[in-house]
C-alpha cells in the first residue's frame, strides 16, 4: 500500500509508517495532487492542500485521510464520506500548546511585555510607562470548559488566580474536581478581571462578547481570544480599549486570516496580537503528525480508528438496518439537548421494537452526538462522543424492549439535567424520522432546519399571537403541530421555522401571556 505525506508532516510521524511505501510531497499543488491521488490507499495534509470533491473523485483507492491538526476544512468531509474514505484528524494534538499560548498572551498583555520589548530595541528605556498588574487574587473567566479552557482554568489557579468557569453542561462535580466555580455568563461579565473565551464559533457564540457586554465589565477588564476569530466583536474591541472601557486585549485568531492591514485592531495599544500561533509549537506538531501517523496505521490493518470525524467502523450487516435511523437519532439528541434545563448528568436511551434485534450502541452514539455537537468547541463525531460525554460526568444507560405499540421501532431520549428530566421520541414513518412525542405530548414533527417547542396554556388567542409575532419580525412558518392537552389544560406547540430567531423575537415569544417557555433547535448545528 501507498500513503502521500503532503504539506510538510513532521518527520516524526512519517517515521511509523515504514512498512508502507511512503512518498513524501512537502509542496504538491492542486494540480499534481489531481494527477497522482489515485495511486495511493492513504493521504496526509496539513492545512495547505486542498482534497476537494475533485479530487476525491479520482481516489479510487483512497481508504483514509489525515489531517495533521484540528480543522478539516480543507477537505471535502462529506464527499469523502460518500466514498467509504475515512476522515481523521488530530483534536487532541494541539491541546497543550493552545492552553500555554493562551497563558502566555495573558501574561504578555498583564506585563506590557511586548510594547515593551519593542521600545527597548528601538533604544529607549522607560520603566515607569510600562507598569503592569499581577495575576494573583485577580478573578479569571473561563467561557467554555473543554479541553483547552479547563487547561487555562488549571494553570489559572496555579496563579492563585479565583476561576469562575461558564459552561452551560458542565456540572458541579467536574466543576468541583477542577477547582473552579460555575458560574453565568452575566456572572463573568460582572466580577471577572481577567476573560478568556474557549468555544466554537456558532451563530450563537459570532459577536457573544460585544461592546454592550465590555461595557457591563469590570473596570481593568482584559480579554483573550485564542480560540475562534469572531467571538469577540473586533470592533468594539478596538473601540473599548482606546476609550479605556477594556485595560487590554490579547488576540491569536480572527474574523478573516491573515488579518487585514487595516483591520482596527491593529497599532492600538493595549491589544497583543499575534498570527494565529496556539498550535505552533514543535511538540504540536510532532504531536499531531504521529497521532495521524497512528490512525493511518490502523485503518490500513483493519482496525478500530480513533478521532475519526465522519464515522466509526460498523458491520454492513447492522449498518443495512440501523441507516434510516441514524439522522433521526442525531435530530433526538439535538432536542433533547435543547429541552434540558442546566447541565446534563444522565442520557437514558430506550428503544423498542424491531431495531431491538441489532447492536444500537451506533444509534446511541449518533444521540450523544446530535446532542454536544451543537454546544462544544471541539467537534463531536461518531467515535469521540461517549468519551466527551464521560469526561463531563454524564451517565449513558441504554434500555431494549421489543414490545411496541404504536411504531414497528419507536426510540426515547430521556435527559436528566439539573432542572428536571425531559424526555422526546422519534420513529420513521417510512423513511421519514419524525418526532412523535415531546414530554408528555403527542406530536408529528418533521425535524429539520429549526424548530421552535413552546409549553402553553390551551385557550384562545395565544396561537395566534405566536403567529403574529413570527409575521412581523418576518419569519416564515413551514409548519405548526399542536399537541393533544392534558388534562390540567396545557399544551404544546411545535414551529417549523425557515430562519433563526432574534434574542428580542424570542423574549417577545416568552412575554405572550400563557406561554411558559420556548426552546429553539437549531439542526442545522448538528
Amino acid at each position: 500500500m501507498k500513503i502521500l505525506a503532503a504539506d510538510g508532516i513532521s518527520p516524526e510521524g512519517i517515521g511509523l509508517l515504514t512498512d508502507y511505501e511512503v512518498d513524501v510531497r512537502d509542496k504538491i499543488s492542486h494540480e499534481e495532487l489531481l494527477d497522482v491521488i489515485g495511486d495511493y490507499d492513504a493521504l496526509m495534509v496539513r492545512s495547505a492542500s486542498k482534497v476537494t470533491a475533485d479530487v476525491l473523485e479520482r481516489a479510487g483507492k483512497l481508504k483514509i485521510i489525515g489531517r495533521a491538526g484540528v480543522g478539516v476544512d480543507n477537505i471535502d468531509v462529506k464527499a469523502a464520506t460518500e466514498r467509504g474514505i475515512i476522515v481523521i484528524n488530530s483534536p487532541g494534538g494541539n491541546t497543550i500548546a493552545a492552553t500555554e499560548h493562551t497563558v502566555a498572551m495573558m501574561l504578555a498583555m498583564a506585563r506590557n511585555i511586548p510594547t515593551a520589548d519593542a521600545t527597548m530595541h528601538a533604544g529607549q528605556w522607560n520603566r515607569k510607562a510600562y507598569v503592569g498588574v499581577e495575576l494573583r487574587g485577580k478573578t479569571l473567566g473561563v467561557i467554555g470548559m473543554g479541553r483547552i479552557g479547563g487547561g487555562v482554568a488549571k494553570r489559572a489557579l496555579a496563579f492563585d488566580m479565583n476561576v469562575i468557569a461558564y459552561d452551560p453542561y458542565i456540572n458541579e462535580e467536574r466543576a468541583k474536581a477542577l477547582g473552579v466555580t460555575v458560574g453565568s455568563l452575566d456572572d463573568i461579565i460582572a466580577q471577572a478581571d481577567f476573560i478568556t473565551v474557549h468555544m466554537p464559533l456558532t451563530k450563537e457564540t459570532r459577536g457573544m462578547i460585544s461592546m454592550a457586554q465590555m461595557r457591563r465589565m469590570k473596570q481593568g477588564v482584559r480579554l483573550v481570544n485564542c480560540a475562534r476569530g469572531g467571538i469577540i466583536n473586533e470592533h468594539d474591541l478596538a473601540e473599548a480599549v482606546r476609550e479605556g472601557i477594556v485595560a487590554g486585549a490579547a488576540i491569536d485568531v480572527f474574523e478573516s486570516e491573515p488579518l487585514a492591514e487595516d483591520s482596527p485592531l491593529r497599532n492600538v495599544p493595549g491589544i497583543v496580537l499575534t498570527p494565529h500561533l496556539g498550535a505552533s509549537t514543535v511538540e504540536a506538531q510532532i504531536g499531531v503528525s504521529v497521532d495521524v501517523a497512528q490512525g493511518i496505521l490502523a485503518a490500513l490493518r483493519g482496525e478500530p480508528v480513533l478521532a475519526a470525524v465522519n464515522m466509526a467502523p460498523v458491520s454492513k450487516e447492522v449498518m443495512r438496518v440501523i441507516r434510516p435511523y441514524i439522522a433521526l437519532a442525531e435530530q433526538l439528541g439535538c432536542t433533547a439537548c435543547s429541552l434540558a434545563e442546566g447541565p446534563i448528568s444522565q442520557v437514558e436511551v430506550v428503544y423498542n421494537g424491531e431495531i431491538t434485534e441489532v447492536n444500537t450502541s451506533f444509534l446511541t452514539t449518533a444521540i450523544l452526538k446530535g446532542m454536544l455537537n451543537p454546544i462544544l468547541e471541539s467537534e463531536i463525531n461518531y467515535v469521540n462522543a461517549p468519551s466527551v460525554a464521560k469526561s463531563r460526568g454524564i451517565k449513558i444507560s441504554e434500555i431494549r424492549e421489543k414490545e411496541t405499540s404504536h411504531y414497528s421501532t419507536l426510540i426515547t431520549v430521556r435527559v436528566t439535567a439539573s432542572g428536571g428530566t425531559s424526555e422526546v421520541q422519534g420513529a420513521l414513518f417510512g423513511e421519514e424520522g419524525r418526532i412523535v412525542r415531546i414530554n408528555r405530548f403527542r406530536v408529528d414533527v418533521d425535524p429539520h432546519a429549526r424548530i421552535l417547542i413552546c409549553p402553553h396554556i390551551n385557550r384562545p388567542g395565544v396561537i395566534g399571537t405566536i403567529g403574529s409575532i413570527m409575521g412581523e419580525a418576518g419569519i416564515n412558518i413551514s409548519s405548526m403541530q399542536v399537541g393533544k392537552s392534558d388534562r390540567k389544560g396545557m399544551n404544546i406547540m411545535v414551529l417549523t421555522i425557515d430562519h433563526d430567531i432574534s434574542d428580542d423575537v424570542l423574549a417577545r415569544v416568552l412575554a405572550v401571556d400563557g406561554i411558559f417557555d420556548a426552546k429553539l433547535v437549531n439542526f442545522d448545528a448538528i
